[in-house]
């Protein structure tokens, strides 16, 4: 795996190392010790799935509060989206800023959120289907989030929304 961190510190963008032969490919995507030696949690606990039937469907911007605070590795592994995290720790020189990557089930890309990050993606195609894995058990007393839309965060959203559940629209503006 090639580790590469974004402008919010502690956010790595992960490309795959491909083996081919005349089978196919073979590549990790995920080590312990490889996450351990570029200062991420490499704590598992709990995997998940998100299946999205339109283009233009956002989910986010969510996170979890202490004591449940996850690290996330998002993965598309079918279709293509716009992923988008922010970061949200107080004492940090990017606090408020967001980093977005497309992710596509061809370039195989995942992004490691760190714990205190706000994270939410928008489907650039029908038919998306994301994995997580998190660092922490979901925890519903924890859960919170921001608006999509909230201008202070100034995220340009690459579809016109079409999908989007009441929960996400009822989120606080972060600011």
């Amino acid at each position: 795996m090639t580790f590469t961190e974004t402008p919010l510190a502690g956010a790595f963008l992960i490309e795959l190392e491909l083996h081919k032969d005349e089978r196919g490919f073979f590549a990790r995507t995920f080590c312990r010790r490889e996450f351990e030696a570029h200062g991420l949690n490499p704590d598992v606990v709990q995997c998940n799935t998100s299946y999205n039937h339109k283009a233009g469907t956002i989910r986010g911007m969510h996170r979890q509060k202490p004591p449940a605070r996850e690290a996330k590795l998002v993965r598309c592994v079918r279709g293509a989206i716009y992923d988008v995290i922010v970061d949200v720790r107080p004492k940090s020189p990017t606090y408020g800023k967001h980093f977005a990557a497309e992710l596509t089930a061809d370039n195989r890309r995942a992004l490691y959120v760190p714990e205190s990050f706000a994270h939410g993606f928008q489907t650039l195609e029908d038919n998306c289907e994301i994995e997580y894995q998190m660092s922490e058990y979901h925890s519903p007393g924890s859960a919170t989030g921001y608006r999509y839309d909230d201008a202070a965060l100034a995220i340009t959203w690459p579809l016109p929304v079409t999908l989007i559940s009441a929960l996400d629209l009822a989120w606080p503006s972060f600011f």
